[in-house]
């Protein structure tokens, strides 16, 4: 028996209506029907828009309609229990409405904290699946209104021509990361782009990623978010401190208006830049923040999920209080089914809608937490995420930590699609590039793919996101020039962000010109670079690293919309060598399997300072990796001198075909520090090589 193919019907269908269900609003003449209870959100058709809103506990509850511009609504439409209701979904289809009208919910129930409930009839509330918000344009604008919130839903519709768009989907062996801020990446006056700080400013940047060589654009937070919510003030200048990173989600579904050139164009200014993207060969992965919500703990505003079911949507204890496994003030509850829903729909909309191509997941060891914040065993939000068919060919990174202290990297469920941020490479690497002892047996782990972390399961080198800095931290310039972070113009006294970096100044704290230690600090930036794109896994860049971009030692710069984020361009020609070593080093690791191969390293032989006399101890801090070539591959040889002496390596020895040549000695001023296979420059005859204090060699037979 085969199926019969039927027209389509329309998104609201009216059957079923009987007499008397159609309502005339006496004060608007708007006329409304019970509409249907799916999909969530404000769905237009040629008719008008449907509204459906999840509410289990609500008494009543009402739909309210602003004009843009306009204080006061011009309408308000209650909705009845028993024609407006099914299950838990409260619905109505509203007759002759257009896109542009700004729309919010009044929600009547119990105000019981202890129990849960923390109903607010006051409160005109945003609906969850918004697909764009009012009052986010222009960004820093704090929205001042009289008689309605700042932010409401906005109902719209696009038309976007994709032309054929297709993602690269570049294998996850095979991509390079790169962390950027929308705003930041062009905002600072030396950009020398048409729309500074938007969508549109990057996509003038997309050919100078493409030519830097990464594959994949990691973009912090985009959807909304209130920049204006911070509370404290710069202590020099009295300036109002920002949410610039925008970790403290508004709306899982809107796009962040702020960073668009003109009011209402985030829409579509957005896909235009995935396809600008996907063009280029460059991936789009988006930061996106399940986690929590920016209503904070019960001092925090009722802008949404609160008021609509504080008791389905938040972790609490047994007192009602907000669980705070986010350090944020509350925890959403991703385990309930309503809350994986609701999760499982954005994510699924921003590939199918907005063609993104992954996904990093702020805070994800939350998504192992039950409602209790107990850990689960199989978390049923994982496993759906990872067995979701619409997201089968997308990317899963997650930063596999929370705040309440569980850790789960290489401990991941549902391990065979998560990727991790490895913390064990970023802290190793760290301590190995300042010099401790005890590093040279945990180095080797973390260059071969971190067999000890994901070795013993069905995964590979690649599920290991390999990164030195991200946004959260000292950048790469400040790792080598602060060993004490530099956080006072925060407004906290210096007490937020982490107090031990693993980093080292190398000998002054902060700007020097002293031409030793610049030279020094040229040389770790390289070190740092040179290890983490030889490693097997998933590299990892963070924006402006390439050209030593400082934060001046401010190592949790959350709150500022200055040019302590902005990118200063003029440092791309300042730091010319240190760019042109990054983009080298990409190439050379995408050219030669030997060093960017899926599993993890077993063609490897590992030597001290003589061949085959691997030195494991404490005492040592030198390292030698002779990565086997052969059927057409040439061979490596890399020599790690973590120590502050210049230290002699002796060559281990290859067929007569083979010679022994420099391609990278990172003592070396540029552009001798790196060259091209065909520059190799020959050894001089001999069985050794002397390296340079904290230095890094490779050398290709």
């Amino acid at each position: 028996m085969l199926g019969q193919v039927v027209p389509l019907a329309a998104p609201v269908s009216r059957r079923g209506l009987t007499s008397g269900e159609v309502i005339r609003d006496p004060r608007s003449g708007l006329v409304s029907e019970p509409g249907q209870c799916r999909p969530f959100g404000a769905t237009v058709t040629a008719q008008g828009v449907n509204f459906a809103v999840f509410s289990r506990h609500a008494q009543s509850l009402s739909l309210v309609l602003f004009e843009e511009g306009q204080d006061d609504p011009f309408a308000e439409i209650p909705l009845d229990a028993q024609r407006n209701r099914t299950g838990d979904v409260w619905h109505v289809f509203v007759h002759g409405l257009k896109p542009g009208i700004l729309y919010g919910y009044r929600v009547n129930g119990p105000f019981m904290p202890r129990e849960g409930h923390r109903f607010n009839p006051r409160a005109i509330l945003i609906d969850p699946y918004a697909r764009a918000l009012s009052g986010s344009y222009p960004w820093g604008v704090r929205h001042e209104c009289r008689g309605r919130p700042a932010r409401l839903g906005k109902v719209v519709v696009d038309d976007f021509d994709w032309e054929g768009d297709v993602s690269p989907n570049i294998p996850i062996a095979q991509t390079i990361l790169y962390e950027l801020h929308v705003r930041g990446f062009t905002k600072h006056p030396s950009s020398g782009v048409q729309h500074p700080g938007t969508y549109l400013g990057l996509i003038e940047k997309l050919p100078y990623l493409k030519s830097l060589g990464v594959t994949a654009l990691q973009l912090m937070p985009v959807l909304e978010f209130d920049e204006t919510d911070g509370v404290g003030r710069h202590p020099v200048t009295g300036q109002p401190l920002c949410n610039y990173w925008g970790y403290s989600t508004l709306g899982f579904f809107a796009l962040k208006a702020g960073y668009a050139s003109r009011d209402g164009a985030q829409l579509r200014e957005f896909k235009e830049l995935v396809k600008q993207c996907h063009k280029l060969g460059l991936e789009v992965i988006l930061d996106v923040v399940y986690n929590h919500t920016c209503e904070g703990n019960e001092h925090g505003p009722t802008l949404s999920f609160r008021g609509l079911d504080n008791a389905i949507y938040y972790m609490l204890d047994k007192e009602g209080r907000y669980c705070n496994y986010t350090g944020c003030g509350n925890t959403f509850n991703c385990n309930h089914p309503v809350v994986r829903g609701l999760i499982l729909d954005s994510l699924t909309e921003l590939v199918t809608e907005y063609h993104v191509d992954g996904f990093r997941f702020d805070l994800a060891a939350i998504f192992s937490r039950g409602k209790s914040g107990k850990v689960l065993e199989e978390p049923p939000i994982l496993q759906e995420i990872a067995e979701h068919p619409i997201l089968a060919n997308t990317k899963l990174i997650a930063e596999a930590w929370d705040a309440g202290g569980l850790y789960m990297v290489g401990k991941m469920p549902q391990h065979g699609r998560w990727i991790e941020f490895n913390g064990q490479f970023r802290d190793d690497v760290r301590r190995w590039i300042r010099s401790e002892p005890n590093m040279t047996a945990a180095v080797a782990k973390r260059i071969s793919g971190s067999l000890d972390l994901y070795g013993n399961t069905t995964r590979h080198a690649y599920h290991s996101l390999n990164f030195v800095t991200c946004h959260d931290g000292f950048t790469l310039n400040d790792l080598v020039s602060y060993q004490k972070k530099h956080n006072f113009n925060n407004g906290e006294g210096n007490r937020d962000g982490w107090d031990d970096n693993l980093s080292y100044n190398c000998g002054v704290e902060g700007d020097t010109q002293n031409p030793q230690i610049l030279a020094m600090r040229q040389r770790q930036m390289r070190n740092f670079l040179t290890l983490m794109f030889l490693s097997q896994g998933v590299p990892f860049l963070l924006m402006g690293d390439e050209f030593a971009r400082t934060q001046h030692g401010n190592n949790n710069a959350y709150c500022h919309d200055d040019e302590l984020n902005w990118v200063d361009w003029t440092l791309l020609q300042k730091n010319a060598g240190l760019h042109r070593f990054t983009s080298m080093m990409i190439a050379l690791r995408k050219r030669h399997f030997a060093i960017s191969r899926e599993n993890f390293l077993n063609r490897v032989h590992w030597h001290g300072q003589k061949p085959g006399d691997p030195d494991w101890t404490g005492h040592s801090r030198t390292l030698a990796m002779h990565l086997l070539g052969g059927h057409g591959q040439p061979h490596f040889l890399v020599l790690f001198n973590a120590h502050w002496e210049n230290q002699k390596f002796w060559l281990p020895q290859v067929d007569r075909q083979y010679r022994w040549r420099r391609l990278v000695d990172t003592s070396l001023p540029s552009p001798d520090d790196i060259v091209e296979e065909k520059n190799a420059v020959p050894l001089n005859p001999g069985d050794h090589y002397c390296t340079t204090a904290r230095s890094t060699v490779i050398l290709m037979a």
